[in-house]
């Protein structure tokens, strides 16, 4: 994980201001400042205004086409694949602003993971999907890549299922098993900040039990943000929740009180299923 320097542990939210509950004082991990974004003359998102604070789990919620996907790509700058986005406003990632030009992607990328919709193993092994991180960042030693294996492997709880099959191609694992790989390959290199988009979208019931009840014990050690249209998934996995409409955050909440209480009625009819 990065370290932080002077002037960025400067830049604390305090989430209650009772001050002796230390437990609720987070940093901000993303600091979004008035974000457009632009698929050529359409646009996707409106001046997004949002801090992402860490060690909590963030859920992004709303209708297909809404700009969920779209802010997490941007977290990450993986936006930029497409030639035709361009983008105004800040994002800053502990402080910094990614869009900067000195900001190495390769260094945001880094920092910031990503877990996709549908489990994206490499045709390798699944030793080797897991070491394929940390060797091309130049860790070489057999005796620290295996180290780094079995750690990743068992910080995503997958271990005990797959420690006698480590040589084998990952193609060969349930779509469950394949999706917490891909998590314990984002946890060997090490990040900051975990991206899902609707990681469990494409699983059975049991293996998304399994993904959400490893998204909580990963939230100790990692920020989350996860996309997903499961509304049931984000009140049960979720801190806070932010609500995305037409490319606009309409609201954004501890979770809690948005599925209980929330303040807008866009919000109310979307929790509710009156449209989406």
């Amino acid at each position: 994980m990065p370290v932080m320097t002077e002037n960025e542990t400067k830049n604390v939210q305090t989430i209650n201001q009772n001050p002796n509950d230390t437990e609720q004082k987070r940093k901000i991990v993303y600091d979004t400042k008035g974000l457009n974004l632009w698929y050529g003359t359409d646009q996707a998102l409106k001046n997004i205004n949002l801090q992402i604070v860490e060690n909590e789990v963030t859920a992004i919620i709303g209708p297909s086409g809404c700009g969920k996907s779209t802010y997490l790509k941007t977290l990450n700058r993986m936006v930029e694949l497409i030639p035709i986005v361009r983008t105004s406003g800040e994002i800053l990632y502990r402080g910094k602003n990614i869009f900067n030009k000195s900001y190495l992607v390769e260094e945001l990328r880094t920092n910031v993971g990503m877990v996709f919709q549908k489990p994206n193993p490499f045709p390798k092994t699944i030793y080797d999907n897991i070491a394929y991180g940390p060797r091309i960042h130049g860790i070489k030693n057999k005796k620290i890549l295996d180290e780094i294996v079995e750690k990743s492997l068992r910080g995503a709880a997958i271990w005990d299922e797959v420690k006698d099959r480590l040589n084998e191609n990952a193609y060969g694992m349930s779509g469950g098993q394949q999706q917490r790989l891909c998590i314990a390959r984002c946890l060997a290199i090490e990040p900051d900040v975990i991206l899902m988009d609707e990681p469990t979208s494409a699983l059975d019931p049991i293996s998304t039990l399994k993904v959400e009840e490893l998204i909580q014990k990963l939230k100790k050690d990692y920020s989350i943000i996860i996309v997903t249209h499961n509304m049931q998934q984000a009140s049960r996995i979720s801190d806070k929740t932010a609500f995305f409409l037409s490319g606009e955050v309409i609201e954004f909440s501890n979770t809690s009180k948005m599925f209980s209480n929330p303040d807008k009625q866009e919000t109310e009819d979307y929790i509710t299923g009156r449209f989406g």
